[in-house]
């Protein structure tokens, strides 16, 4: 017969001192879900210091992945810290509910993109609940009810009136898979953004546009203000904006009344120009096709390579191919007649589609020359005239003008301004910006987004839809197909009404808006969710804004993050609100990588926090995705590392239920008892208190402070004997555990509840304080310094805490180390930096 080695009451004992996250998480999930007031932001007139931490609102996909639980583990930790420190907090989330996904998931599944999406909506915000995410649900946001895209409509009619928008014929971005134009931010190495492997077409469309370059220059200015985002997402601005300072020149053609214009950033070298490259669709190589059946043929040529080079996303290295037009263009500054040519490199969107090519000082026009024996300048050379006479194409801008008539000698930067006054002087230039930064196109030949309120009258051309008409709703059931331009032109009931100018019978436009939209100003209707007249009201906007912090992807650097700036500095001349730019700091977390590559859900690597949840409890998976990397830095997965996350809240519930009796039984935290071992764990708690509490206030190396906590454990389980002999005083008892469950509250809020109710505490621990670190009680009583002798390290010596040099120098002397490797030598001098080392010089 077998024995038990324990008795009933023992494994009874054992039980209730195990740690049991699926019986604890629920009971605090459920608590928290009947408390609608515990996350909810208090009004202005709180008088409390705002704090907005935002993570960016997830496409509803369905199911959250390990990279989605790491972005708003970040956020989370944040604000529950913010709340303990007594700060009025807002912590929203939404739904970035429109796009292609639900639209090609109603192809395929045969489910309504409106129910598709809003099912996978309420799924992920029931992970998130089991997460323990404290989000403030009443101000939930999706962007596919017409109460938010309504909305879109409303700045869409007021950026018209500002003369913000424009529609015309586009060659534009098309990705065959999506059916549907890209803008040129949504273009990744030649692909889709959303499809990796599809190489993007060009397509000539009509195409609605904001004019983003009306704020090119303060966009790229803004940028130097921003120093709480990384210089990473603001290089990537920086060149995406792409600003070009240079000089715009008009060439008379011989014998014909055109001029030709060019945009060059070297006007220094105008005397080295020997052709003009013009796009094979610029206008004047247009003109000459229509009457040249024999040229147009060879410049259809030049622009399907041009095409094959954009979707290969390789121009830069494409093959230099040109045609002579027979044309001549003079030269206004010297007369000198330049042979006109059609080029593949150059592009009709890039300055005026027209080059002046100065093959002695730059790469492709010398290739190009070399190609076609056109003649190679030496205008440039270096400012020194000793330095030997360097080959062509000599490209630097340091140097001094040489054949270049009266200008000889003058400096590059200096001959600049020359020439372009003298061009503004006798009316042929004038210096010029230009960005690389293009006018954002946001029409989409799709059904699922927002209708664009304009109709299209036979009377009265393009007219725009009265503000309370609004919204112009999509329509619930459809047929979505991929052919024939956008599924809402076959609706008709959807595309035929009336005119609202003129009365007459009309059509409306039957494109939808890029999803950019939706994303580039839903945190501000966080602040007033539910305004049914206004998209916010501008008082609360101007109180919560900007962002404290706004946590997110790097990729979303370019398209989300620019085009975000850009909604914001309208709505400021709007009147909407007064802030310049939308987020005070951004920090972008790394990835979740698996299997050597980020998690997603094309590459099947992707983990469920269901499952993990599932296996170790919601605490374990979060604090993991905070403790396993720093937040800046990509994760490696490791399954094993949630396993060792969750034995260690099982030891903190041991600790803790195992002398929560002596906490609770202790008459105040304020004792003037002391004992040796307590002073110890109570200087162990307030530098862990100073280093977390620094930690948030700064960089957010939150698997610092987990491993933080993780020492001072060690430390209190390592005097276990101590806290339960009564060596360590009750008072102390108390000041441990409970200043523990309070630093762990922020990565481990459903265990950090249950241990704070365990101690007797009644109140939510998210309005408990923040603990406050002692500086004295801090302070090491000892120090160690090391002490080299001629500069090797020969001993460690230990010293109170604040001794004068004197005193560290004494010891260091005494040392049996230093007296042997000193032994039989002369100390010739000693150097003593307090707190830090010493230095002996011996002979």
């Amino acid at each position: 017969m077998h024995r038990f080695p324990f008795t009933l009451k023992q494994m009874a004992d054992e039980k209730e001192l195990r740690y049991d996250p699926a019986a604890i998480e629920p009971k605090w999930q459920q608590r928290w879900a009947a408390d609608p007031a515990l996350y909810a932001a208090e009004p202005a007139a709180s008088g409390k210091e705002k704090y907005y931490v935002l993570e960016m609102l997830p496409y509803p996909s369905g199911q959250l992945h390990m990279g989605h639980v790491r972005n708003y583990s970040i956020g989370d930790a944040l604000a529950r810290h913010m709340w303990m420190r007594g700060y009025n907090v807002l912590h929203p989330m939404g739904w970035d509910a429109f796009g292609l996904p639900a639209e090609n998931a109603a192809l395929k599944n045969n489910t309504p993109p409106r129910e598709w999406t809003l099912a996978n909506s309420a799924a992920m915000q029931k992970q998130m609940q089991r997460l323990g995410l404290g989000y403030d649900w009443a101000t939930e946001v999706t962007t596919c009810l017409p109460d938010y895209y309504r909305w879109n409509q409303w700045f869409f009619l007021r950026m018209a009136e500002k003369g913000l928008v424009y529609r015309k014929q586009s060659k534009v971005n098309w990705c065959p898979d999506c059916a549907t134009v890209l803008a040129n931010e949504q273009v990744v190495n030649g692909c889709c953004w959303r499809h990796e492997d599809t190489l993007v077409a060009q397509q000539d469309l009509e195409q609605w546009f904001l004019r983003i370059t009306a704020y090119a220059e303060e966009l790229l200015k803004g940028l130097d203000n921003l120093e709480g985002w990384p210089e990473k997402v603001r290089t990537m601005q920086r060149n995406w904006i792409g600003r070009s300072e240079g000089t715009e020149i008009d060439f008379a053609v011989e014998n014909r009344p055109e001029k030709i214009r060019v945009f060059t950033t070297r006007v220094d070298t105008i005397f080295g120009a020997t052709s003009l490259q013009l796009a094979p669709e610029h206008p004047f190589v247009v003109a000459l096709a229509q009457a040249d059946q024999g040229l147009a043929r060879q410049v259809q040529g030049l622009i399907e390579e041009q095409k094959k080079a954009r979707e290969s996303d390789d121009f830069g290295a494409i093959e230099k191919h040109g045609i002579p037009t027979g044309h001549i263009a003079i030269n206004p500054y010297n007369g000198d007649l330049l042979p006109i040519w059609v080029a593949n490199y150059v592009l009709l969107d890039y300055g005026t589609g027209a080059i002046m090519s100065v093959p002695g000082h730059d790469e492709r026009d010398f290739e190009f020359a070399k190609k076609y024996a056109l003649p190679v300048k030496r205008v440039i050379a270096p400012a020194d005239p000793r330095a030997e006479e360097p080959e062509l194409p000599f490209t630097s801008d340091d140097g001094v003008l040489v054949n270049s008539g009266d200008y000889d000698g003058l400096a590059v930067a200096a001959a600049q301004r020359r020439l372009q006054e003298e061009a503004e002087n006798h009316g042929y230039g004038h210096a010029k910006v230009t960005y690389r930064l293009k006018d954002w196109g946001i029409s989409r030949q799709r059904y699922w987004g927002t209708p664009i309120p304009m109709v299209h009258c036979e009377t009265d051309g393009l007219v725009p839809m009265p503000d309370d008409q609004l919204p112009v709703i999509l329509p619930n059931k459809i047929e979505i197909t991929q052919q024939g331009g956008s599924p809402l032109g076959r609706v008709p009931e959807f595309v035929n009404t009336t005119c609202p100018k003129c009365g007459k019978p009309a059509r409306r436009e039957t494109d939808t808006m890029d999803t950019f939209i939706d994303s580039s100003w839903y945190f501000y209707r966080y602040t007033d969710a539910k305004n049914s007249a206004a998209p916010f009201d501008p008082a609360k906007a101007q109180y919560w804004f900007p962002i404290d912090p706004y946590i997110g992807g790097v990729e979303h650097a370019i398209l989300h993050l620019i085009y975000s700036r850009f909604w914001t500095k309208v709505m400021r001349d709007l009147g909407l609100i007064v802030n310049d730019e939308p987020a005070k700091r951004l920090f972008t977390q790394g990835m979740v990588i698996k299997d050597g590559a980020k998690m997603s859900k094309s590459k099947g690597n992707v983990v469920s926090p269901d499952d993990m949840v599932a296996r170790y409890g919601a605490d374990a998976t979060r604090m993991y995705a905070l403790f396993a990397a720093p937040p800046d830095r990509d994760l490696d997965w490791q399954e094993d590392g949630v396993a060792g996350v969750s034995r260690f809240l099982g030891r903190v519930w041991r600790l803790v239920t195992k002398h929560s009796p002596t906490a609770r039984n202790a008459d105040s935290l304020q004792s003037s008892s002391k004992s040796e071992k307590g002073g110890a764990l109570q200087r162990k708690l307030h530098q862990t208190i100073a280093k977390i509490t620094q930690d948030f206030e700064g960089r957010w190396h939150f698997n610092t402070c987990v491993a933080a906590i993780m020492e001072l454990v060690n430390e209190m389980q390592a005097a276990d004997a101590e806290l339960s002999s009564g060596e360590v005083p009750a008072p102390v008892v108390r000041e441990l555990l409970t200043s523990l469950v309070l630093l762990l509250a922020p990565f481990a809020p459903f265990l950090a509840a249950e241990l704070w109710e365990e101690l007797g505490e009644q109140t939510a621990i998210l309005r408990a304080p923040w603990p406050k670190s002692d500086p004295e009680l801090a302070r090491e009583d000892e120090i160690e310094i090391p002490v080299q002798v001629n500069g090797k390290l020969v001993s460690v010596v230990r010293v109170p805490a604040g001794a004068q040099p004197k005193d560290i120098e004494a010891a260091a002397l005494a040392d049996e180390k230093v007296r042997a490797r000193s032994a039989g030598k002369t100390v010739a001098k000693v150097i003593v930096v307090p707190g830090r080392t010493v230095n002996l010089v011996v002979k």
